[in-house]
């Protein structure tokens, strides 16, 4: 059984640029961070990279499994965002925190596009989460759906010790996972979360030594390739609604998707 590391060296990619390469095997889409010399730090053009990868997605697509190459899945932010220069040919923060809030918003809503895709309701993420994942690295893995981890897994959102706060549209799954208490020590903090935690606090769906991550994602998404396509993506809204809807609107919700799978079931759906 070939794992997604395998598939990632074997097909061309349909995108490789700054830090981001996306491949595609019919249903499964793979997305691997490819700057392991420094332990996969993030940037704009990065950020911009990942939300091109999601709209580069074939109709195809039904899980999308996110890597990275080297030891650590990421380190976070590239801390050249905070010197005045910033990156070659992109405004450094400094500069950003000149401008109107307007410009800010915009800036900051451009920067979460690379991260709010993963959640679409016609697929299903998985990130493969080997070593640390910090800051922005945590926020990426949050991103998606499920989580594998390997048994060296660090996490940690360290914004709030650099006097910024969590902005890549992580606290709303943090919160989800954890719960308000532990999500507001873990960012307050800046602590490291290991494997045992993450997974005994639902941050992690299992962790495994990190030689059979590609192996136990491979599996995981066989298993959800197994599920007729619609089904699933009714489930996904249904699960996704639950936070905004009370106990009688969600079973509202559920009658309805259960009445869209029963008419298509039957042949009579739009």
């Amino acid at each position: 059984m070939a794992s997604p590391e395998q598939d990632d060296k074997d097909l061309g990619p349909v995108l490789d640029k700054d830090g981001v390469r996306l491949t595609v095997d019919d249903a499964i889409a793979t997305v691997t961070l490819t700057n392991p010399a420094k332990r996969n730090a993030q940037s704009p053009a990065l950020w911009r990279a990942l939300a091109e990868a999601g709209r580069l997605l074939p109709g195809s697509v039904r899980v999308v499994v996110l890597r990275a190459e080297g030891k650590s899945f990421s380190a976070g932010l590239d801390r050249q965002a905070f010197t005045p220069e910033g990156f070659d040919g992109e405004p450094s923060f400094i500069d950003l925190a000149h401008n109107s809030d307007a410009v800010l918003d915009e800036a900051i809503a451009g920067y979460q596009a690379g991260f709010t895709w993963w959640r679409r309701s016609d697929i299903v993420s998985i990130a493969a989460v080997q070593g640390h994942a910090i800051g922005a690295g945590f926020q990426l893995a949050l991103a998606c759906d499920l989580r594998v981890v390997a048994d060296d897994v660090q996490f940690a959102m360290r914004e709030t010790s650099l006097g910024l706060v969590p902005d890549l549209t992580g606290t709303h799954p943090l919160v989800g996972l954890v719960g308000y208490a532990r999500a507001l020590e873990i960012c307050a903090t800046g602590r490291f979360v290991a494997a045992e935690e993450a997974v005994s606090t639902g941050l992690a769906n299992i962790a495994v030594p990190a030689d059979q991550v590609g192996d136990t994602v491979r599996e995981l998404a066989t298993a959800l390739l197994a599920a007729p396509r619609d089904a699933l993506i009714e489930t996904k809204a249904l699960l996704q609604g639950v936070q905004g809807r009370t106990y009688d609107d969600q079973r509202a919700a559920e009658r309805a998707a259960q009445a869209r799978r029963l008419r298509d079931l039957a042949g009579v759906g739009e």
